[in-house]
């Protein structure tokens, strides 16, 4: 994939964090420049035509990376503004049991990232509740999801790959179960999207969440939501601005009405710049493929695990993983690690004793077999 890796501005040495940031595509300087800061520069407030165009592009990426319709995307700053949001937005008709008692109990796996939970905790004050299935449980075990699914769930929050483990959630097998139950599903794709192939169309959950800040390569800022278009008309969302109307230049203070599409959770003055800078990742990501990225990582993967897998302290399925691969080592062995890695001025992170190393695009097999001979002699 040399050709690959050439389109991405890589730091100095064995990059292997893509599951926090990835790297820069080579054109996101030029592109920001023309599509943000000359059209700035050169017109002022005539610039906003120009910046809207951006948002229309990412969207249609977006599209074209999850197979739906673009008006279907709303850019939002972050995976849990855009859960809050969506929370809030929920009827309230829909969400009683059939004893009348209000659906409020949001339910995820207790390894989904902490924001996602924090988000779900500061609507306490409107009567959500957060449930964890304990993380005793595989996050694909359905019989542990049946068990937490009580009558007053109104949303369940799945995590399609969990960042500290790398396990890859069966997201139509849960996602049935629940609808089943009828708890809507949203799903978190911000470890995912990017270097394992999601088709909307074929999930059909209720919505989606995600970033471009890891395997998308876009920087931070540029979050994004998927809301089911069956199910629009019935949210509400609260935080509003004028580009939740459905017509933001009508002007017209004593006259509301929302968006017909997912921009109706737009809110207010929208930001350009994140979005700028994420486009060239989209870009790229969609002329390389999701299919060829995750199948290269995988060969990556498999590369070093092959060395690896004798060390581990709990066995490995790549075929049940994302494209992290999280290494569990004991402490002796763990220090012996981390001392090879810096000394091969690697970027890599350490959960406890939980090595997690990325494979993406741009990375080599070359990388790999350094990776892999790093495990050798390992005390």
């Amino acid at each position: 994939m040399q050709d690959a890796s050439q389109q991405f501005s890589l730091p100095k040495g064995l990059y292997l964090l893509s599951h926090s940031v990835g790297c820069l595509p080579v054109l996101t300087r030029s592109v920001v420049g023309q599509t943000y800061f000359e059209p700035w520069q050169q017109k002022g407030g005539d610039a906003w035509p120009t910046w809207l165009t951006v948002i229309e592009q990412f969207c249609h990426e977006l599209s074209n990376l999850f197979n739906a319709n673009s008006a279907d995307f709303c850019p939002q700053p972050s995976v849990s503004s855009g859960l809050s949001q969506y929370l809030q937005a929920l009827p309230e008709q829909r969400n009683t049991t059939a004893a009348g008692k209000k659906k409020r109990r949001v339910l995820m796996h207790a390894s989904a990232f902490p924001s996602l939970g924090f988000a779900v905790q500061g609507l306490q004050n409107i009567g959500f509740e957060l449930t964890l299935i304990d993380k005793g449980y595989d996050p694909n075990d359905l019989e542990a999801w049946q068990k937490y699914l009580s009558d007053d769930v109104a949303v369940a929050v799945i995590t399609h790959v969990h960042s500290n483990t790398g396990i890859v959630s069966n997201v139509p097998l849960i996602r049935q179960m629940c609808q089943a139950h009828n708890v809507r599903v949203v799903v978190d794709v911000a470890q995912s999207a990017g270097v394992i192939p999601i088709d909307l169309q074929e999930w059909q959950v209720d919505a989606l969440l995600g970033s471009c800040v890891k395997w998308l390569c876009g920087g931070p800022g540029a979050g994004f939501m998927w809301v089911n278009p069956a199910h629009i008309e019935e949210l509400r969302p609260k935080q509003l601005g004028w580009f939740s109307h459905q017509d933001p230049f009508e002007f017209n203070i004593e006259h509301f009405a929302y968006a017909q599409d997912a921009k109706r959770f737009w809110g207010g003055t929208p930001n350009i710049l994140p979005y700028a800078s994420a486009l060239v990742g989209l870009q790229q990501i969609n002329q390389i493929g999701q299919q060829t990225i995750y199948e290269h990582s995988k060969s990556l993967q498999n590369i070093v695990l092959a060395q690896a897998e004798q060390h581990l302290l709990t066995p490995l399925n790549l075929e049940q993983t994302g494209g992290t691969l999280c290494l569990h080592l004991s402490q002796k062995k763990s220090v012996a690690l981390q001392d090879k890695l810096k000394a091969a001025h690697a970027y890599f992170d350490q959960r406890e004793d939980c090595f997690r190393l990325s494979w993406h695009i741009y990375n080599t097999a070359d990388e790999a077999e350094l990776a892999a001979d790093m495990f050798q002699h390992l005390p």
